[in-house]
Order: C-alpha cells, then sequence, then structure tokens
C-alpha cells in the first residue's frame, strides 16, 4: 500500500484504487459485499473509504447494478390542479430525504398535462429511473394503468377511487377526518356549516365532500349547495368563497376549508366584514403542518385536522424503494389518520336575535 496521505475532498474509485494497490474491479466489489472477496480485503478496502472520505459515484454504481438510482417526479402544470400548491414543496422535501439517504437521486418533470404520457414513456424506454411517484391522483387515473403497462414500478400519493388495478398507495384518511371535524361543529350548535374544498376531480377533495356530507345527513341536517364551493385551493379563493357566502341572507356560521392556505383567505373576509372569527364565524381547515406555514406556536391559530406531507413524502419515497428492491411482492397501502387540533377559530355557534 502506497504512503498514505490525506485530502478533504472525496476519493473517487480509481484514487482509492491505486492507494490501495488493488484493481478498481476488486474494489469495487469488496464495499458492494460481493462474496468472493474476502472478509480481510473488504475490511481493508472500508477502512480505506472512510479515512480517505471515499464517496461512490451514483451513476458507476448504476452502471454495475442495472439501475438509475434515480427516482421520478413528473408534474402536471398546464392544468394546474393541486401541484402549484406549495404543500408539493415540503412532499418532496420528505421523499429527498429518504432517496439521499438510499443512494438515489430525484429527477424532477415539469409538463403540460398532455405530454405527460410521453414523458412516463421515455423515462421507462431510457432506463432513466427506477420508479415514479404519481401526485395528485384524479378520480380514475389514467396514470395509474398507463405506468401498470409499461411495467415501470410507482406509488401513488392519494389514492384513485375509479382504479380497480392494485398499485401501491400513501394516504391521509381524508373522508374520516372531515366527518370528524363536520361533527366537531355540530356539537358547537352550528347548522349552517359551509365547506371551501379542492377541485372535486381530484380524489381527496372527493374523500372530502363525502365525510362532510356524511356527519350532515347523519344529524338529518340537509345538504346545502349553496353552502359549497370547489377550487384551486389558494388565498384569494378562500376570500372570495367566504366572501359570497357571508352575503347570504342565511350565511353559515361555520367553514370548513381543505388548506390552511385557503383558510387564511376566508379569515380575511370574516374580518373585512367586522366579524369575529371564532365567535361570530368558526374556522376549520386542514393542516399539512407545512416547515414554513406554521398553525400558530403553542396554541394553534386554526381549529385544524392536522397530517404531516413530510412525513408522507417520506414513508411514500421508503414504500417505492421498496416496491423497486422487491418487485414480486403484494402493492403496500398505508392510511394515516389526521389529528383534530383544538385553536383559536372555533367556538359556540352564535344565538340568533
Amino acid at each position: 500500500m502506497k504512503a498514505l496521505w490525506w485530502t478533504k475532498e472525496p476519493m473517487n474509485l480509481k484514487e482509492l484504487s491505486e492507494q490501495l494497490g488493488l484493481s478498481q474491479t476488486t474494489v469495487s466489489r469488496a464495499l458492494n459485499g460481493y462474496p468472493e472477496v474476502s472478509a480481510a480485503t473488504r475490511k481493508r478496502v472500508e477502512d480505506a473509504a472512510r479515512t480517505f472520505n471515499y464517496r461512490p459515484s451514483t451513476r458507476a454504481k448504476g452502471l454495475a447494478t442495472g439501475q438509475a438510482l434515480a427516482i421520478g417526479h413528473v408534474i402536471p402544470v398546464s392544468s394546474k390542479h393541486e401541484m402549484v400548491n406549495p404543500i408539493f414543496g415540503d412532499f418532496i422535501a420528505g421523499a429527498g430525504e429518504t432517496y439521499a439517504r438510499q443512494g438515489y437521486e430525484m429527477i424532477l418533470s415539469i409538463v403540460d398535462d398532455d405530454n405527460e404520457d410521453q414523458i412516463y414513456r421515455g423515462l421507462k424506454s431510457r432506463r432513466a429511473v427506477d420508479g415514479v411517484i404519481v401526485h395528485g391522483p384524479r378520480m380514475d387515473d389514467p396514470r395509474i394503468p398507463l405506468l401498470h403497462e409499461l411495467q415501470l414500478p410507482f406509488a401513488v400519493h392519494g389514492r384513485a377511487s375509479g382504479c380497480t388495478t392494485p398499485y401501491t398507495w400513501l394516504d391521509v384518511n381524508n373522508r374520516s377526518a372531515f366527518e370528524r371535524a363536520t361533527n366537531f361543529l355540530l356539537d358547537l350548535g352550528h347548522q349552517r356549516i359551509a365547506l371551501i374544498n379542492g377541485l372535486e376531480v381530484m380524489d381527496f377533495a372527493y374523500r372530502r365532500r363525502n365525510g362532510y356530507e356524511a356527519a350532515l345527513k347523519a344529524q338529518n341536517i340537509p345538504v346545502d349547495l349553496s353552502l359549497m364551493r370547489s377550487g384551486e385551493m389558494t388565498e384569494v379563493f378562500g376570500y372570495q368563497s367566504t366572501r359570497d357566502m357571508l352575503g347570504q341572507d342565511d350565511a353559515p356560521t361555520a367553514i370548513i376549508a381543505s388548506s390552511l392556505i385557503c383558510a387564511l383567505g376566508a379569515r380575511r373576509a370574516i374580518e373585512e366584514r367586522g366579524l369575529v372569527m371564532g365567535k361570530d364565524v368558526s374556522i376549520i381547515t386542514h393542516d399539512d403542518a407545512l416547515s414554513y406555514l406554521q398553525n400558530g406556536a403553542d396554541i394553534p391559530i386554526f381549529t385544524a385536522t392536522r397530517s404531516s406531507v413530510r412525513d408522507a413524502g417520506r414513508k411514500l419515497a421508503m414504500m417505492l424503494l421498496d416496491a423497486v428492491a422487491n418487485p414480486l411482492n403484494a402493492p403496500q397501502h398505508e392510511l394515516l389518520e389526521a389529528e383534530l387540533m383544538v385553536g383559536g377559530s372555533t367556538g359556540p355557534a352564535p344565538r340568533k336575535d
């Protein structure tokens, strides 16, 4: 072995091999646990790799294993849906943490909806990724049968109610969360409860509406379409929806919003009318526990059904990597329950004069 030297920069495989006086093939096989390498040689190589801060090339490792060591995220933007929502950033951050720990890279493709099929086909034909995460599933999502046809491993953030083909997914129990939120308001004496929902072609929004309606029907309260709004979950949408409904003769005394961002708009509309949130009009929202948009500190600003989208990203990424490593295993499913956090935005229904 050559005289030891130290560098702050990571070594490459060639430099490490020269330092050890071994072939690059032997060093690579030792680091990847091949059985034909003796225990003594493997230990010597591993010790040197730590000493000289060796970091294997992802591309080289991929060539050796036949894998891309990359996961794809194809993001449609022409029709926006929920992909324009900043919640997506926290999910990607969580998934990225898992990829980094497992030695994978992330490939993001931003495409028009019309080109989405071609992107998936291209990723498969070029062997550019080992799997993909499907975002924002619709009720009967065509991407799921397409990915089955391509035999490209995938996992879905959410579910697609109209798809019968088995697939790996992770989802929040949206129906249960919004049924519980509605029941909480009913217990406070509210009868006129509005719903500001996401686009209802999206599966999560469909399930949230079902939970809201189920709670009302269980108490024999008619579902009033004039108290329901569906659209892109923005602050402006929350504001305009609330402003319009508060202008009705029989205005709602409570609102359930599908995102914290919509809830901020709803609060703006309430305060603009000189009303007090939590006293004159109550709000419950869904809180994805965003790292940069916190729902208060010790005491939540909004009463909320809470679930961490960053944690969902970590978990779903690991589920996909498991599917890549074990393609014959049955699809995995994980349903996360949201926690109801009581904050300052809810109170008893106001008395009618």
